[in-house]
């Protein structure tokens, strides 16, 4: 878990000038949309019964909960009353069949009339303001656009499409099209909808409350995709917020801030994908990640152009998967994407959320898997998104000690409250189904699961029993997972879970000692083989038999989980340099120490993940600013070929990788290793066996020493009449003394290592060998 800046504030959105020269103005161009006027039969209206003080000030204050129960048409004894709210306009007329009716106008934008009709016809409303006339569907003449089922699921928290009900919808409606707009704030006193139709003055667009749900709608016709929007809020005590739609799917690009009325065109060509990619569990099949921060791989491609060199890059480096950081819309930059604001809109830094379509389609065509880092633990305190979204305490726990985070000075969300948790649930699915997500990393879950996360005594609330546990995260990422596995076959979730948590990676109707069921993660990352593995690195050869039981005992736990092994973009950032630079010695050193960890590492019982950069060696940390050092691989740069010859490693370590299942087929099962020697630590000597389901065996052997050890004896079975060598890290071509083995070499029956066999070799300085039945 990166720490995350603090996010910068967005300038607030400029509401235009509510003059009548401002408004003509824009009506003019909002009228060439209209329907084109055509002539009628003028009737004149009977006077219209006044409309009630109360409701006239509550419609003007934007605190009306039911704005169709008096705006709109309506039976009347008489006939049927007309009324409009339309600020600014200079008259209103109602136009049906062949008749039409001038409505009285009753000040401060209220329109009224009374015509001796039986029953409410279809009608429109002819608009005229100074300098233009426009003819439109009367908003208030719709029903509601979410039905009681929708109501009903919202309100016991178990809607999983719940993108597909609130936000901004473009859509057909009671025939006319048009787009609706529906935002769960059940504390509002009444909600607004403002935006570019309407000139950034919500008073003609009041929503209506649908009962107990909290939820506020309102279809509006006749506009559609790319009006920018935001709800304006009445809040309890009376004052207004105008706040970013929680569900928007597109958004302008930041410092702005307005969300965009969207909907997706795109076609996928990813079937083939799609179909397979549930034929074997990720813990049981291939899975080597390489990590990217989208707009600094390179920086100032779009998505789309960088799915013309991504997808290439990464299958020639022969990796699974791709992880993306967060790419969930944020204000700030500098936060890297771990503190969100629009969760269900890729940022529209790179482009459009088609676009991001297209780049993961693009990934899925040249057979990568794609895995994106997702935040539901926290969200930043900026006013105009998700903080007290409704004047009060809504996304996030009432209790400041429960809401607060100490860390980042975000806000945690109160994962109790059901409406909260479906809020994040209907998100992991939205982006699996809507993107074609692969798997789901899901970022800080410590910090989710303890109640006392980074707060001393007196500044956490114990749980109902007592416990530091927090029960409502844990069952949240338990309803989570399930849901995520039952609606997405072959997608993935992967736990950044920093403690010994019992049971990350069990199935959530598994209890374990401590009470509590699986939290139901597919895979976990590792993080302590990896502060260990790093730690042993980072010492000079002639220290590091003192910590070599940091390089052991990750077996000791290894089969406690399903584990990722990572060494992501967290550990060569912010003064902890990069891989390369972590390792001691002259810059020959470094590169082979480098070398030789990338081969135990692919070699561990675990997945791998490697953050870009580290797959050549780049010698400076990594920043959002900048990206990747690529200047050095080019072949004009006097050290190219060392940088090169890392990236081949890479590349080989991949190819070698995959099609040796005994390296990923077992990952999670004991009798897929054995030790052939734990405790060489006076040699800084590693080597062990990994088997696949078959029993075929690979070896593996590290010398993190700077000189070679001839005539090095290991253990092996006796069943293996002889071994070539399948991987060197000392080859030449990876830069290395090309100490290698020249044929293959045959067992003698001498037990070693608890082995009925034995081979002698000669091990290369500060390096990993794989070697395979001949």
């Amino acid at each position: 878990m990166a720490k995350k800046a603090t996010t910068k504030k967005a300038a607030p959105t400029k509401k235009a000038p509510a003059s009548k020269k401002t408004t003509a103005t824009k009506k003019t161009t909002a009228a060439k949309k209209a329907t084109p006027i055509t002539p009628a039969t003028p009737v004149t209206p009977a006077p219209s019964p006044a409309l009630d003080a109360v409701d006239r000030e509550r419609l003007l204050s934007g605190t009306h909960h039911d704005p169709h129960g008096v705006l709109g048409a309506h039976p009347h004894p008489d006939g049927v009353v007309f009324r409009a709210l339309r600020p600014y306009a200079l008259s209103v007329t109602v136009v049906t069949g062949d008749l039409r009716a001038d409505l009285h106008d009753d000040g401060d934008g209220f329109f009224s009339g009374l015509l001796p009709l039986r029953e409410v016809p279809e009608y429109r409303l002819r608009v005229t303001y100074e300098g233009s006339e426009l003819e439109v569907e009367d908003a208030y003449g719709f029903l509601p656009t979410l039905g009681e089922l929708d109501l009903y699921l919202i309100g016991e928290g178990r809607h999983e499409e719940l993108w597909k009900v609130l936000g901004a919808h473009p859509m057909t409606h009671q025939g006319v099209t048009g787009t609706r707009f529906a935002v769960w704030a059940p504390n509002a006193r009444g909600v607004r909808v403002a935006g570019t139709f309407n000139y950034w003055d919500g008073t003609g667009s009041p929503m209506r409350s649908l009962g107990s749900s909290g939820v506020w709608e309102l279809f509006v016709p006749e506009i559609g995709e790319g009006e920018l929007y935001k709800f304006e809020i009445t809040r309890p005590d009376g004052s207004r917020t105008l706040r970013a739609d929680p569900l928007a799917r597109r958004t302008e690009e930041p410092p702005a801030t307005s969300s965009i009325v969207y909907a997706s065109h795109y076609e996928w060509g990813d079937e083939e994908w799609l179909a397979q990619r549930a034929e074997r569990p990720a813990h049981e099949a291939p899975f080597s990640v390489y990590e990217v921060h989208l707009p600094s791989w390179r920086p100032g491609l779009t998505y789309r152009q960088l799915a013309e060199q991504l997808p290439a890059y990464v299958k020639d480096l022969g990796f699974t998967h791709v992880e993306l950081m967060p790419v969930a819309e944020h204000p700030f930059g500098g936060s890297w994407g771990y503190q969100v604001t629009g969760f269900y809109a890729p940022t529209a830094r790179l482009g459009t959320p088609d676009d991001f379509r297209y780049l993961v389609d693009k990934l899925h065509q040249a057979g990568i898997g794609v895995l994106m880092d997702w935040v539901p633990a926290h969200f930043p305190r900026d006013d105009w998104a998700l903080a007290e979204f409704d004047g009060r305490p809504l996304y996030e726990h009432e209790n400041p000690l429960k809401s607060a985070h100490p860390d980042w000075g975000t806000l945690e969300f109160d994962f109790g409250r059901r409406e909260v948790r479906n809020f994040l649930v209907a998100n992991a699915v939205y982006w699996c189904e809507e993107f074609h997500i692969d798997g789901l990393r899901v970022d800080a879950v410590a910090s989710m699961l303890y109640l006392d996360y980074s707060r001393e005594p007196g500044q956490w609330v114990p749980n109902e029993h007592g416990g530091r546990e927090n029960l409502d995260a844990v069952a949240f990422l338990q309803e989570m997972n399930a849901t995520v596995y039952r609606r997405a076959p072959g997608v993935v979730t992967i736990a950044e879970e920093s403690t010994a948590w019992d049971g990350v990676t069990r199935a959530t109707h598994h209890k374990g000692p401590s009470g509590f069921g699986g939290l139901g993660f597919g895979l976990k990352w590792n993080m302590g083989w990896m502060h260990d593995s790093l730690d042993y690195m980072s010492k000079e050869p002639v220290h590091r038999k003192y910590h070599h039981n940091e390089m052991t005992f990750s077996m000791v736990y290894a089969y406690s989980e399903n584990y990722v092994l990572p060494i992501s973009h967290d550990e060569v950032v912010h003064g902890k340099r990069s891989l390369v630079s972590k390792m001691p010695g002259d810059w020959w050193q470094q590169r082979a120490n480098h070398r030789a960890y990338l081969g135990y590492m692919w070699a561990h019982p675990g997945k791998q993940l490697l953050f870009m950069g580290q797959e050549f060696a780049q010698g400076a940390e990594w920043s959002e600013a900048h990206g990747p050092d690529w200047w050095l691989l080019d072949p004009a740069y006097g050290a190219e070929q060392e940088h090169r010859g890392v990236r081949d490693l890479v590349r080989d370590l991949n190819t070698t990788y995959r099609a040796v299942p005994a390296l990923w087929e077992r990952d999670s099962h004991p009798d897929g290793f054995a030790w052939v020697t734990a405790d060489a630590a006076d040699d800084n000597v590693l080597a062990f066996l990994r088997h696949d389901a078959d029993g075929s065996p690979l070896l593996a052997v590290s010398n993190f020493s700077p000189v070679p050890r001839e005539d090095y004896r290991l253990g092996v079975p006796d069943d293996v009449p002889a071994w070539h060598e399948a991987l060197n890290t000392d080859a030449a071509r990876y830069g290395g003394t090309d100490v290698t083995l020249p044929g293959p070499v045959k067992p003698e029956p001498q037990p070693w290592h608890g082995h009925p066999a034995s081979i002698r070799l000669t091990l290369p300085p500060l390096a990993t060998l794989w070697l395979r039945p001949a």
